[in-house]
């Protein structure tokens, strides 16, 4: 399955944290590829999203999990679940905390529920650019006093700024072992369902308030032609007729230009000519249908 060597290590980590905190964004740089969908609004990422990275000898798979918080819905109870079992399964979890943030009720619970599963936990403090250092400093002393962190790291998932040392710590503890996937594998994220995130991202980036976390998007069919190009189908369904009028836009203005800023996007990461048709439908009850739940890997009975 790869060229790893007799001394290759192999290693699961989570990434965890409250809506927010850049897990998406750190997945991506740590992968050095755009595996994960990332929008300023929060609760973006639905399932768990697998990256795949090399280190050395090491092969890292990080995990990507919905953010963490006190649900409410069907959805938001299976998208913490979701999290919570990407900790299980984990021989690391990565606990990603704003850290232009105190430690608020939601971070609280989070450090509680880790205190209550096993496994090496490390603190990454994110967004440090512009704080000062005695800040940080005591930022990380008060987490530590709650929880036994074995390692904390000072990073900026946006600039880089110390996830290389984060990387580098990880690939050096994981434990030895062959590796899962080839070493030129980015993510486990089938190609309809990474499609389908692609065009979820450009909608939340232009809808606002609530419509985003009322819609979903499918890949209906995926054609490959001999001249190398793509023609992709999808289909946003959105709740109510309400939301088609919303999301398609005056005159279709604003699904024009998401059809166009996904199609550009996919092109770029398929190296390929795509030709990408949308379609807005209206499923009332779309967030209570199982088959959804199992799409993303979601439990739809948590």
């Amino acid at each position: 399955m790869s060229d790893a060597t007799t001394d290759s290590r192999f290693a699961v980590v989570a990434l965890i944290g409250a809506p927010n905190a850049g897990k998406s964004t750190l997945l991506n740089r740590l992968v050095g590829a755009k595996v994960s969908i990332v929008t300023h609004k929060v609760q973006t990422t639905r399932a768990r999203v697998r990256g795949i990275a090399l280190e050395g000898d090491s092969q890292l798979v990080y995990v990507d999990t919905p953010g963490i918080f006190a649900p409410k819905r069907r959805l938001d109870r299976a998208m913490v679940a979701a999290a919570w079992q990407g900790v299980e399964d984990a021989d690391f979890t990565v606990l990603l905390h704003d850290a232009r943030r105190d430690i608020d009720e939601e971070t609280s619970a989070i450090l509680d529920g880790l205190s209550q599963r096993r496994g090496r936990h490390i603190l990454a403090l994110n967004k440090v650019d512009s704080l000062k250092p005695e800040k940080l400093l005591k930022l990380a002393e008060k987490f530590t006093a709650i929880h036994g962190f074995e390692q904390v790291f000072m990073i900026s998932a946006l600039t880089g700024d110390g996830v290389d040392d984060l990387a580098g710590y990880l690939a050096k503890e994981a434990p030895e072992g062959p590796w899962h996937f080839p070493e030129d594998q980015l993510s486990d994220l089938p190609q309809r369902l990474l499609a389908a995130e692609v065009l979820r991202e450009k909608l939340f980036l232009a809808l606002h308030q609530e419509l985003p976390y009322a819609l979903t998007v499918e890949t209906e069919a995926w054609e490959n032609f001999d001249d190398g190009s793509v023609k992709i189908e999808q289909v946003i369904y959105v709740q109510r007729e309400a939301h088609k009028k919303i999301a398609i836009g005056r005159g279709g203005e604003t699904i024009k230009r998401v059809r166009e800023a996904a199609q550009k996007e996919l092109q770029e990461m398929l190296e390929a000519p795509v030709h990408l048709f949308v379609f807005v439908k209206v499923r009332e009850r779309w967030l209570d249908d199982p088959e959804r739940y199992r799409v993303w890997g979601l439990d739809f009975g948590a």
